[in-house]
Protein backbone atom coordinates (compact mmCIF):
# COMPACT_ATOMS: atom_id res chain seq x y z
CA UNK A 1 0.00 0.00 0.00
CA UNK A 2 1.43 3.38 -1.01
CA UNK A 3 1.13 6.71 0.77
CA UNK A 4 2.14 8.70 -2.30
CA UNK A 5 0.68 12.19 -2.34
CA UNK A 6 0.11 13.31 -5.91
CA UNK A 7 0.51 17.07 -6.20
CA UNK A 8 -0.83 18.60 -9.40
CA UNK A 9 0.49 22.05 -10.28
CA UNK A 10 -1.61 23.46 -13.10
CA UNK A 11 0.12 25.08 -16.07
CA UNK A 12 -1.46 27.16 -18.81
CA UNK A 13 0.00 29.55 -21.38
CA UNK A 14 1.08 32.80 -19.74
CA UNK A 15 1.13 31.65 -16.10
CA UNK A 16 3.50 33.47 -13.74
CA UNK A 17 6.59 31.35 -13.12
CA UNK A 18 7.09 31.95 -9.39
CA UNK A 19 3.41 31.23 -8.68
CA UNK A 20 4.08 27.62 -9.69
CA UNK A 21 7.80 27.17 -9.10
CA UNK A 22 7.93 28.76 -5.64
CA UNK A 23 5.47 26.20 -4.21
CA UNK A 24 7.18 23.46 -6.24
CA UNK A 25 10.47 24.09 -4.41
CA UNK A 26 8.62 23.53 -1.14
CA UNK A 27 6.30 20.67 -2.10
CA UNK A 28 9.09 18.60 -3.68
CA UNK A 29 10.41 18.01 -0.15
CA UNK A 30 7.15 16.58 1.16
CA UNK A 31 7.55 12.94 2.18
CA UNK A 32 6.14 10.63 -0.51
CA UNK A 33 5.27 13.53 -2.82
CA UNK A 34 4.75 12.93 -6.53
CA UNK A 35 4.86 16.28 -8.29
CA UNK A 36 3.06 16.69 -11.59
CA UNK A 37 2.94 19.75 -13.81
CA UNK A 38 -0.44 19.35 -15.48
CA UNK A 39 -1.78 20.95 -18.67
CA UNK A 40 -3.89 20.06 -21.70
CA UNK A 41 -1.06 17.80 -22.80
CA UNK A 42 2.58 17.21 -21.84
CA UNK A 43 5.10 19.62 -23.31
CA UNK A 44 6.63 23.07 -22.84
CA UNK A 45 4.31 25.83 -21.57
CA UNK A 46 5.36 29.47 -21.97
CA UNK A 47 5.23 31.69 -18.90
CA UNK A 48 3.86 35.24 -18.84
CA UNK A 49 6.78 36.98 -20.57
CA UNK A 50 7.21 34.24 -23.17
CA UNK A 51 10.90 33.78 -22.28
CA UNK A 52 10.81 30.93 -19.80
CA UNK A 53 9.09 27.64 -20.62
CA UNK A 54 8.16 25.00 -18.06
CA UNK A 55 7.48 21.42 -19.08
CA UNK A 56 4.07 19.96 -18.36
CA UNK A 57 4.63 16.34 -17.38
CA UNK A 58 1.03 15.07 -17.52
CA UNK A 59 -2.29 15.82 -19.17
CA UNK A 60 -5.63 16.49 -17.47
CA UNK A 61 -6.82 13.01 -18.41
CA UNK A 62 -3.75 11.42 -16.81
CA UNK A 63 -4.35 13.30 -13.56
CA UNK A 64 -7.87 12.64 -12.38
CA UNK A 65 -7.45 12.22 -8.62
CA UNK A 66 -4.64 14.37 -7.18
CA UNK A 67 -4.13 14.75 -3.46
CA UNK A 68 -3.41 18.47 -3.87
CA UNK A 69 -4.09 20.84 -6.75
CA UNK A 70 -2.39 24.22 -7.06
CA UNK A 71 -3.50 26.90 -9.54
CA UNK A 72 -1.05 29.71 -10.35
CA UNK A 73 -2.02 33.17 -11.56
CA UNK A 74 -0.88 35.30 -14.47
CA UNK A 75 -0.18 38.91 -15.39
CA UNK A 76 -2.32 38.94 -18.51
CA UNK A 77 -3.71 35.45 -19.15
CA UNK A 78 -5.88 34.72 -16.11
CA UNK A 79 -9.09 35.52 -17.99
CA UNK A 80 -8.04 33.28 -20.87
CA UNK A 81 -7.56 30.43 -18.39
CA UNK A 82 -10.95 31.21 -16.82
CA UNK A 83 -12.58 30.89 -20.24
CA UNK A 84 -10.87 27.56 -20.98
CA UNK A 85 -13.77 25.15 -20.46
CA UNK A 86 -11.63 22.02 -20.47
CA UNK A 87 -9.34 23.49 -17.83
CA UNK A 88 -12.28 24.64 -15.69
CA UNK A 89 -14.00 21.25 -16.00
CA UNK A 90 -10.79 19.55 -14.83
CA UNK A 91 -10.62 21.76 -11.74
CA UNK A 92 -14.27 21.06 -10.94
CA UNK A 93 -13.66 17.33 -11.28
CA UNK A 94 -10.46 17.03 -9.24
CA UNK A 95 -11.72 19.41 -6.54
CA UNK A 96 -14.46 16.93 -5.70
CA UNK A 97 -11.93 14.38 -4.44
CA UNK A 98 -8.84 16.45 -3.60
CA UNK A 99 -7.66 16.69 -0.03
CA UNK A 100 -6.42 20.23 -0.67
CA UNK A 101 -7.20 22.78 -3.39
CA UNK A 102 -5.03 25.89 -3.53
CA UNK A 103 -4.27 28.96 -5.60
CA UNK A 104 -1.57 31.57 -5.82
CA UNK A 105 -2.15 35.18 -6.87
CA UNK A 106 -4.90 35.58 -9.52
CA UNK A 107 -5.20 31.80 -9.67
CA UNK A 108 -7.97 32.43 -7.14
CA UNK A 109 -10.09 33.84 -9.96
CA UNK A 110 -9.60 30.60 -11.89
CA UNK A 111 -10.84 28.70 -8.84
CA UNK A 112 -13.71 31.17 -8.68
CA UNK A 113 -14.63 30.49 -12.30
CA UNK A 114 -14.78 26.79 -11.40
CA UNK A 115 -17.21 27.52 -8.58
CA UNK A 116 -14.75 26.58 -5.84
CA UNK A 117 -14.87 29.84 -3.86
CA UNK A 118 -18.60 30.34 -3.40
CA UNK A 119 -19.31 31.49 0.15
CA UNK A 120 -15.64 31.30 1.19
CA UNK A 121 -13.13 33.89 2.42
CA UNK A 122 -10.24 34.22 -0.02
CA UNK A 123 -7.36 36.39 -1.08
CA UNK A 124 -5.48 37.08 -4.30
CA UNK A 125 -3.17 39.69 -5.83
CA UNK A 126 -4.16 43.20 -4.72
CA UNK A 127 -5.03 44.14 -8.31
CA UNK A 128 -7.60 41.33 -8.50
CA UNK A 129 -9.20 41.54 -5.03
CA UNK A 130 -12.28 43.42 -6.26
CA UNK A 131 -13.11 40.56 -8.65
CA UNK A 132 -13.45 37.91 -5.92
CA UNK A 133 -16.98 39.01 -5.05
CA UNK A 134 -18.18 38.13 -8.54
CA UNK A 135 -17.59 34.49 -7.68
CA UNK A 136 -19.31 34.60 -4.31
CA UNK A 137 -16.08 34.85 -2.33
CA UNK A 138 -15.36 37.23 0.55
CA UNK A 139 -12.15 39.17 -0.09
CA UNK A 140 -9.56 39.24 2.71
CA UNK A 141 -7.21 42.05 1.59
CA UNK A 142 -5.10 42.08 4.76
CA UNK A 143 -4.31 38.36 4.69
CA UNK A 144 -1.33 36.81 2.90
CA UNK A 145 -2.68 33.26 3.13
CA UNK A 146 -6.32 32.30 3.71
CA UNK A 147 -7.60 28.84 4.58
CA UNK A 148 -11.27 27.94 4.20
CA UNK A 149 -11.66 24.24 4.91
CA UNK A 150 -9.65 22.40 2.27
CA UNK A 151 -9.36 25.50 0.07
CA UNK A 152 -6.29 27.70 0.44
CA UNK A 153 -5.62 30.96 -1.39
CA UNK A 154 -2.66 33.31 -1.24
CA UNK A 155 -1.88 36.89 -2.16
CA UNK A 156 0.33 37.73 -5.11
CA UNK A 157 3.24 35.76 -6.52
CA UNK A 158 5.78 35.46 -3.66
CA UNK A 159 2.97 34.66 -1.20
CA UNK A 160 2.73 31.25 -2.85
CA UNK A 161 5.85 30.19 -0.93
CA UNK A 162 4.15 31.07 2.36
CA UNK A 163 1.06 29.16 1.27
CA UNK A 164 3.17 26.13 0.39
CA UNK A 165 4.87 26.11 3.78
CA UNK A 166 1.51 26.49 5.55
CA UNK A 167 0.20 23.47 3.66
CA UNK A 168 3.44 21.55 4.25
CA UNK A 169 3.06 22.06 7.99
CA UNK A 170 -0.56 20.93 7.87
CA UNK A 171 0.34 17.79 5.92
CA UNK A 172 3.65 16.73 7.46
CA UNK A 173 3.84 18.64 10.72
CA UNK A 174 5.67 21.74 11.86
CA UNK A 175 9.09 20.18 12.37
CA UNK A 176 9.19 18.70 8.87
CA UNK A 177 8.09 22.06 7.46
CA UNK A 178 10.83 23.83 9.41
CA UNK A 179 13.43 21.38 8.09
CA UNK A 180 12.26 22.15 4.54
CA UNK A 181 12.37 25.87 5.32
CA UNK A 182 15.98 25.61 6.48
CA UNK A 183 16.95 23.47 3.48
CA UNK A 184 15.94 26.24 1.09
CA UNK A 185 17.03 28.91 3.61
CA UNK A 186 13.71 30.71 3.36
CA UNK A 187 14.33 33.66 5.67
CA UNK A 188 12.89 36.74 3.94
CA UNK A 189 14.61 40.01 4.82
CA UNK A 190 13.62 42.37 1.99
CA UNK A 191 15.66 45.55 1.62
CA UNK A 192 12.47 47.55 1.18
CA UNK A 193 9.10 47.60 2.93
CA UNK A 194 6.62 48.05 0.12
CA UNK A 195 5.37 44.48 -0.28
CA UNK A 196 1.80 45.26 0.74
CA UNK A 197 -0.45 48.17 -0.20
CA UNK A 198 -0.71 49.18 3.45
CA UNK A 199 3.08 49.65 3.57
CA UNK A 200 3.78 51.21 0.17
CA UNK A 201 3.77 54.97 -0.39
CA UNK A 202 1.07 56.61 -2.47
CA UNK A 203 3.57 57.23 -5.29
CA UNK A 204 4.65 53.58 -5.32
CA UNK A 205 1.02 52.36 -5.29
CA UNK A 206 0.19 54.62 -8.24
CA UNK A 207 3.21 53.46 -10.25
CA UNK A 208 2.46 49.81 -9.46
CA UNK A 209 -1.19 50.17 -10.49
CA UNK A 210 -0.15 51.79 -13.78
CA UNK A 211 2.39 49.05 -14.47
CA UNK A 212 -0.15 46.35 -13.61
CA UNK A 213 -2.64 47.85 -16.06
CA UNK A 214 0.03 47.87 -18.77
CA UNK A 215 1.12 44.28 -18.13
CA UNK A 216 -2.42 42.93 -18.03
CA UNK A 217 -3.28 44.03 -21.56
CA UNK A 218 -3.99 40.95 -23.65
CA UNK A 219 -5.99 41.03 -26.91
CA UNK A 220 -7.33 37.55 -26.19
CA UNK A 221 -9.02 38.82 -23.03
CA UNK A 222 -11.87 40.41 -24.98
CA UNK A 223 -12.91 37.10 -26.52
CA UNK A 224 -12.37 35.35 -23.20
CA UNK A 225 -14.66 37.78 -21.37
CA UNK A 226 -17.39 37.11 -23.92
CA UNK A 227 -17.00 33.36 -23.39
CA UNK A 228 -17.19 33.80 -19.62
CA UNK A 229 -20.29 35.97 -19.80
CA UNK A 230 -21.98 33.50 -22.15
CA UNK A 231 -21.14 30.56 -19.91
CA UNK A 232 -22.41 32.37 -16.82
CA UNK A 233 -25.64 33.28 -18.60
CA UNK A 234 -26.19 29.64 -19.55
CA UNK A 235 -25.51 28.51 -15.97
CA UNK A 236 -28.00 31.06 -14.61
CA UNK A 237 -30.58 29.87 -17.08
CA UNK A 238 -30.05 26.24 -16.10
CA UNK A 239 -30.35 27.07 -12.40
CA UNK A 240 -33.58 28.94 -13.07
CA UNK A 241 -35.00 25.97 -14.98
CA UNK A 242 -34.07 23.62 -12.11
CA UNK A 243 -35.82 25.87 -9.62
CA UNK A 244 -38.98 25.96 -11.75
CA UNK A 245 -38.90 22.20 -12.13
CA UNK A 246 -38.63 21.84 -8.33
CA UNK A 247 -41.83 23.88 -7.88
Amino acid sequence: MTNTKQIAILLYPGFTALDALGPYEVFKMLPDAEIRFVAHEPGPIATDRGILHVGATHSFEETSNPYLILVPGSEAHTITAMADQRLIDWIKHVHQSSTWTASVCSGALVLGAAGVLKGLPATTHWAALSALGRFGARAMPSERVVRAGKVWTSAGVSAGIDLAFSLFGEIAGRQEAEVAQLLIEYDPQPPFSAGHQSKASEAVRARAASEMARLSKNPRNVASVVKLMWRQAIERSRRALKRRAAW
